[in-house]
């Protein structure tokens, strides 16, 4: 949380902080969180680089007194430059900018999971949505999965909106059972009649103690793809390489681990489904994964 943030003067705006109101035109809101639904770091590390890379301000954030537990999501003490000790805090941020080489205005809400007040939360995100007239607000999530780390990353899309699913070719989910942020937002979305959709990145469960640059630059791609531009990801694509260099060590010093990888590189070649744009098989992994966490 930045210090030099003023309070709002009115109490039902206390949680929400602007520090300026951006003027945009119907803007695409992406948003990720850290935690449960972003495995590898791939969905936060998407939504930092696309704020790199577009060059986005920040002008609101989210009070985390009230929707954090700070023995779980710590703050950080930190030394400023004249020694002075300062605290940063977990917290969600709006930012905001113009996509290079389109018409396209967009808001990247970069956040945590938050421990309490989900609806209070998801209200004041649609808040921020609605009055900056947003055409669409699009979640971004990565998953453990039975993938091969060797393999192209299958990205899943879903909708609930059925022109929103034909028009971008994303599936309407069936998935039923326990849901993190990302889900209830989605909800809220619709509740309120704004158009949503959900991109999740799949990130092999052998390596899950490792950031995926490679499923970060998937959603990367996706999500430029989505608002029909390019965006810069040399960076992204050697952090790749690397990543897949040191799986490849890792897995390589463990027989079990050999077996097992080939075996689910013989299953992701075999199977009918790698076409990303027909991800049934990645469906079925989502839905896998959001089932074991409860």
């Amino acid at each position: 949380m930045d210090e030099s943030l003023s309070q709002s003067p009115t109490p039902e705006l206390a949680e929400l902080r602007w520090t300026r109101r951006p003027r945009l035109e119907r803007p695409v809101v992406l948003a990720a969180f850290r935690g449960w639904n972003d495995a590898g770091d791939a969905a936060t590390s998407a939504a930092k680089h696309l704020a790199q890379q577009w060059r986005t301000t920040a002008f609101a954030e989210l009070d985390p007194e009230e929707f954090f537990d700070f023995t779980v999501a710590r703050p950080l003490v930190h030394l400023d430059d004249d020694g002075r000790r300062r605290l940063t805090w977990p917290t969600n941020r709006f930012s905001a900018g113009r996509v290079p080489g389109s018409e396209t205005d967009v808001v990247i809400l970069e956040g945590i999971e938050p421990h309490f007040r989900w609806g209070s939360f998801c209200r004041h995100v649609l808040g921020v949505a609605t009055h900056l007239e947003a055409r669409l607000v699009v979640t971004l999530g990565a998953l453990l999965a039975d993938v091969p780390h060797t393999r192209p990353v299958s990205i899943y899309g879903s909708t609930d909106d059925a022109q929103l699913a034909e028009r971008m070719r994303l599936r309407s989910s069936s998935y039923e059972g326990p849901t993190g942020i990302v889900g209830v937002l989605g909800v809220a979305c619709r509740q309120a009649g704004v158009a949503s959709a959900s991109l999740w990145a799949s990130v092999p469960a052998y390596a899950a103690g490792n950031p995926s640059p490679k499923a970060t630059l998937a959603l990367t791609e996706q999500v430029a793809g989505l608002l029909g531009t390019d965006v810069e990801t040399g960076d992204l694509h050697h952090q790749s390489l690397v990543y897949e260099q040191e799986v490849d060590e890792l897995v390589s010093s463990d027989d079990d681990a050999q077996t097992y990888v080939a075996e689910l590189e013989q299953a992701f070649d075999n199977s009918p489904d790698v076409d990303p744009d027909d991800p049934e098989r990645l469906v079925q992994e989502v839905e896998k994964f959001l089932r074991d966490q409860s």
